[in-house]
């Protein structure tokens, strides 16, 4: 058989873990490949801002979506709504609306209580609205402009072990000697955690909040490998600095 020379170009925002390839060339079983990392053309320095609100629970504890919603109504209110509040789970999900519900003055949008198509252009269109969505909503969403200006995650987006799928690879890994948690669960996790980050700043004028309520994030040695493949952003826990940077004013980047 007569071999021809060839190429293949693979190119999306969430190849990187950590700003490393490693990953992804692991899945598709590249060894030998030129890998080229070029930086966003978004200004996140300027235009965005990671709030990590410190003394929220566990994600394992039953008190910690009511604690997400509690830490998320000052937000919302600073953003003006205007705002996609991310999940894991439909339970979370489903608990979150009925928390959220009567206690702000937008319009609550929820995943299944319509066509994902039709959500997308109510949010559009109120201009002021929060989306509520699991995994759907996590990628291919594309709201340009103010209508969008706050996007809040509830967990980092861990697989489900449960998942046939997802168990299989795990069982592999193993019996390969490899430690399925940090070779797998962890890097398909980061680039998850970019794709739902990706929502927010979708334009060179776009402006936003990404607020991130998972304690693991700061607590855990492998929360850096999160923070290093998100957009480089200034970084707060403070309250004061999300409300100063919807009014206009610039903060200064928070140490570590």
């Amino acid at each position: 058989m007569q071999a021809w020379p060839a190429a293949w170009i693979f190119t999306s925002a969430t190849l990187s873990v950590g700003g490393r390839f490693d990953h992804f060339r692991a899945r598709l079983g590249l060894e030998d490949a030129r890998e080229i990392r070029v930086e966003s053309p978004f200004d996140y320095a300027r235009n965005a801002l990671l709030y990590l609100p410190t003394q929220l629970p566990e994600p394992r504890d039953p008190a910690h979506t009511a604690a997400v919603v509690e830490r998320a109504l000052p937000v919302l209110a600073a953003s003006r709504g205007r705002a996609f509040v991310l999940f894991t789970s439909y339970r979370a999900l489903n608990s979150a609306a009925e928390q959220l519900r009567n206690r702000i003055e937008f319009p609550v949008l929820v995943q299944g209580e319509a066509p994902k198509h039709e959500l997308i252009e109510r949010f559009r269109a109120a201009g002021n609205a929060v989306l509520l969505g699991t995994s759907s909503f996590w990628e291919g969403v594309d709201v340009a402009g103010e209508a969008l200006s706050c996007v809040i995650i509830d967990k980092l987006p861990f697989a489900s072990p449960a998942d046939p799928v997802v168990r299989a690879r795990l069982d592999a890994l193993e019996a390969s000697g490899a430690n399925a948690f940090t070779d797998y669960q962890i890097p398909q996790a980061a680039i998850a955690l970019k794709q739902g980050a990706g929502r927010l700043i979708r334009g060179m004028e776009d402006r936003g909040v990404l607020m991130l309520c998972d304690p693991r994030i700061r607590g855990r040695g492998y929360g850096r490998i999160f923070l290093d493949s998100l957009p480089p952003m200034p970084r707060t826990s403070d309250l004061a600095d999300v409300e100063a940077f919807f009014a206009g004013t610039q903060i200064a980047e928070e140490a570590g």
